[in-house]
């Protein structure tokens, strides 16, 4: 009597490469030579696995948030990526408190306005999570300390 092993299947982690160019293409709507773009702009980084890339659910979602900022709001590629140094993505979106916070595809590529010691990784680290409790209490409407604020 042979008996059977138990697959036990795991759900894909959001940020697991997954989908080739041409599906990724497919599932955004987007011809392949576009994501060749957002990567060669810097704007995605697909994994690759020799000459193939692989896109994760994060990349897709995140693709799909630029092409909103591009053709909705109206911010062409070189302008998204200047934006991108001065504040994180959810900002430049305008996505609620809710959509970020649920995301698992945010980008926050902007150089601390805090000040820090400069080459320290964790003196950023830290200043980058003064910026984000500064930004967060100045769209629920309250009133930062001036002094805090390298503004």
């Amino acid at each position: 009597m042979r008996v059977k092993k138990k697959v036990e299947v795991q759900p894909i982690a959001a940020d697991t490469p997954v989908y080739s160019i041409g599906v990724a293409a497919q599932l955004l709507n987007v011809h392949p030579r576009t994501l060749r773009i957002y990567e060669d702009e810097g704007l995605v980084k697909p994994s690759r696995k020799g000459t193939r890339r692989y896109f994760s659910q994060n990349d897709i979602i995140w693709i799909s948030c630029i092409r909103s900022m591009i053709h909705e709001e109206g911010i062409s590629i070189p302008g998204i990526k200047k934006l991108l140094r001065y504040a994180p993505c959810w900002e430049i979106a305008n996505c609620s408190r809710e959509v970020c916070e649920s995301c698992t595809a945010r980008v926050d590529v902007a150089i601390p306005r805090s000040l820090r010691l400069a080459g320290d990784p964790e003196a950023e680290r830290r200043a980058k999570e003064r910026d984000i409790t500064l930004r967060a209490g100045k769209n629920r409407g309250g009133e930062s300390d001036s002094k805090t604020s390298s503004r």
